[in-house]
């Protein structure tokens, strides 16, 4: 490591001869004294048998004694083993050198391609965007996805949620857009996933491709905290690439498995339950994680794109809920597509972006509006139609519906190796919508 470097990193731990001791442990807390803490100090916690290490979190202090939840196991450790105060605040290495790495939260490489050497350090928790310092979503943002660019939209420095059931084909709709994005750098979160999904999403749905790509991983084995302060870790590094006036596409699977971390330290803290078992904390940290994406004055962007796992396919769970509140659009993917083969499953009347019509054409709008309205009739009358009973020529835009129904299939289809150019998916979308219909050769 440069010398530089190490000074720099040295300098910024405050290690101190003083040290406190546990007196109560639990599966996902410890209970200490002894030290003068405040609240998101880190710790590092000896073990006076093994000398085995653990980093932990002060995230309650109670009249002397404090709690730390760790960021890793507890296993071996016994009351009076020591901690140490052994740094203010959380903070993370970033720089270009973390493009095309596989990091862990604290930006350790799990790549195997060795040790990653970065000068500049950033915090880990930042205030989002003041309101009057973000931009206006005025640009249209192509994530060459056929179904999304023309119905949904999106700006640069657009919030979106990707809401969907299990197995439903959030990872491939991922790995399109990490593919077809026009962003020049792409950062994408994957925390509480099984681990077994880290390599086949790199491989599999995005070719083993990391160009101008970094990938921060907290797995579903890892601690609560690892898993939380992933999401966070992974925002602070897209906001050093939006500082350098980059347009950075965020990508983050899921919400769900972090509000469930955020749930795990809650209750663990005595925090009260409230829908599904979540504590207010889990609701309130939505909003500190999502708002700081977005578009600032003087600087890039971050377009992000957050997934939710709806269990049981119910629109109405709470982090379900609390996340649509919050963005600026969501994308609804349906099993039911799936079922008749139309994939990506994106269900176009379920979902909305709301700067779509700030950032589209008069044309492309008014053909997305037909598209909307024929294709609501067609699910509206499917069963007339499937038993004979509508007789064709009692409705003149139900029988253009049924004669477009081929094409507009067609359209929302898009194998998952294919990008689609905005431009063209625009023109196809407007002509597919006029008289002369079809899809052009």
């Amino acid at each position: 490591m440069p010398l530089k470097s190490l000074k720099e990193k040295l300098s910024s731990q405050n290690y101190s001869i003083s040290f406190g001791e546990i007196v109560k442990i639990n599966a996902n807390i410890i209970i200490a004294k002894g030290l003068h803490v405040s609240i998101g100090d880190m710790i590092k916690i000896v073990s006076n048998e093994t000398q085995q290490e653990t980093t932990g979190m002060v995230t309650e202090i109670d009249d002397g004694l404090f709690y730390i939840t760790p960021f890793g196991f507890v296993e071996g450790l016994c009351s009076r083993d020591k901690i140490y105060k052994n740094s203010n605040g959380l903070n993370i290495s970033v720089g270009d050198e973390l493009l095309g790495r596989v990091v862990d939260p604290f930006m350790n490489p799990i790549d195997g391609k060795g040790v990653l050497l970065s000068t500049q350090t950033a915090p880990i928790i930042k205030p989002p965007i003041e309101p009057m310092r973000r931009g206006l979503i005025d640009e249209v943002f192509s994530v060459g996805v056929r179904s999304i660019d023309a119905f949904l939209t999106c700006g640069k420095g657009q919030k979106l949620g990707i809401f969907a059931g299990s197995g439903v084909g959030k990872s491939t709709l991922m790995g399109m857009i990490v593919r077809g994005s026009s962003a020049p750098i792409k950062v994408v979160a994957l925390i509480g996933e099984r681990g077994r999904e880290v390599p086949e999403f790199i491989q599999k749905n995005l070719g083993g491709d990391l160009q101008n790509t970094v990938i921060i991983v907290a797995t579903s084995d890892d601690s609560p905290l690892m898993r939380k302060y992933g999401a966070f870790s992974a925002m602070s590094v897209a906001e050093y690439f939006k500082s350098q006036g980059e347009d950075v596409l965020f990508i983050m699977d899921s919400v769900t498995r972090f509000a469930m971390a955020q749930r795990e330290i809650g209750l663990a803290l005595g925090e009260p339950p409230t829908s599904k078992g979540y504590p207010p904390s889990s609701l309130t940290l939505l909003p500190q994680l999502m708002e700081r994406a977005g578009k600032e004055q003087g600087k890039g962007s971050i377009t992000a794109f957050f997934t939710v796992l709806i269990e049981g396919d119910d629109m109405s769970d709470p982090i379900a809920d609390q996340s649509r509140s919050i963005l600026d659009g969501h994308i609804v993917l349906s099993r039911e597509l799936t079922d008749f083969g139309i994939y990506p499953p994106i269900n176009i009347l379920n979902s909305a972006s709301r700067v779509m019509t700030d950032i589209i054409s008069k044309e492309h709008m008014d053909a997305v509006m037909k598209f909307r309205r024929l294709y609501t009739l067609l699910r509206e009358n499917e069963m007339l139609i499937r038993i004979g009973a509508y007789v064709k020529g009692s409705d003149a835009e139900l029988d253009e519906a049924i004669d477009k129904k081929e094409p507009m299939e067609e359209f929302m289809k898009q194998p998952a190796s294919l990008q689609s150019d905005f431009d063209t998916t625009v023109k196809t979308l407007i002509k597919l919508m006029s008289n002369e219909g079809g899809l052009p050769t």
